[in-house]
């Protein structure tokens, strides 16, 4: 998931309410026990550790560490643009991955981005919903979080498509992993004071809006100050 989009849902979500209507959250109550269960690991656990990650960490730092997991991601992009017949952005995520690999030092440096090539967010799940594949109804994973089947089908093939997944020692896959989710929890620290109400249904509504507009490409959205707010937050 794009963090960038995800945070310009939920900024949008402030403005506007956007009920999801109940046929596409069957399992609320169960959903509901996993959220609170993740909630209680994440409180003790996950954010604790994330935010001593952001305070001690340089910032150059952590810009450096996302743009190396976002270039191990370009690899995905490349294969899903591909996909979805898209031949154009795949050259150039892949003109990205060779850039960023080899001048940016392994990723740690966008020097791609500084050429003026754009970077995208790609993944299996939106391929199969640009395919015209239903999303199916919300779902609240343990421990990995919102999804819906057709975010879990796609997950499991671009997991294949990632970098992380060619590296062979089992103990390194683990530790980049880890401080892949870490690094990841510690952007999503800033969308926290932006939720209001209910955090579930916040949450649940922000996630389901955001894969139609993934799988979309954006091109279902015409609201004038959805477009400025997209302006400001992806700039």
């Amino acid at each position: 998931m794009s963090f960038q989009r995800f945070l310009y849902f939920s900024v949008t979500l402030v403005f506007f309410s956007l009920d999801i209507s109940a046929t596409q959250d069957p399992f609320e109550d169960l959903n509901r026990k996993i959220w609170a269960f993740n909630e209680s690991l994440d409180d003790n656990f996950a954010k604790p550790t994330a935010e001593i990650y952001t305070n001690i960490t340089p910032d150059f730092i952590e810009i450096g560490i996302t743009n190396f997991f976002r270039n191990i991601n370009e690899l995905d992009n490349t294969a899903n643009q591909l996909l979805q017949g898209k031949p154009m952005y795949a050259m150039n995520d892949f003109a990205r991955f060779v850039i960023n690999t080899s001048v940016g030092v392994l990723g740690f440096i966008d020097v791609a981005s500084k050429m003026g090539l754009e970077r995208h967010d790609e993944d299996f799940g939106q391929t199969l919903g640009s395919w015209g594949v239903s999303k199916g109804p919300f779902l609240m994973i343990p421990l990995y979080g919102p999804s819906t089947p057709r975010s879990l089908a796609g997950r499991s093939v671009s997991s294949v498509l990632s970098g992380t997944f060619a590296i062979e020692e089992t103990d390194v896959r683990i530790g980049v992993t880890a401080l892949d989710a870490l690094e990841t929890r510690a952007r999503y620290l800033e969308v926290e004071t932006l939720i209001v109400g209910d955090r579930y249904s916040f949450i649940r509504d922000s996630y389901m809006q955001y894969l139609d507009f993934e799988s979309s490409d954006g091109e279902d959205q015409s609201d004038d100050f959805v477009d400025d707010m997209d302006d400001f937050l992806l700039d």
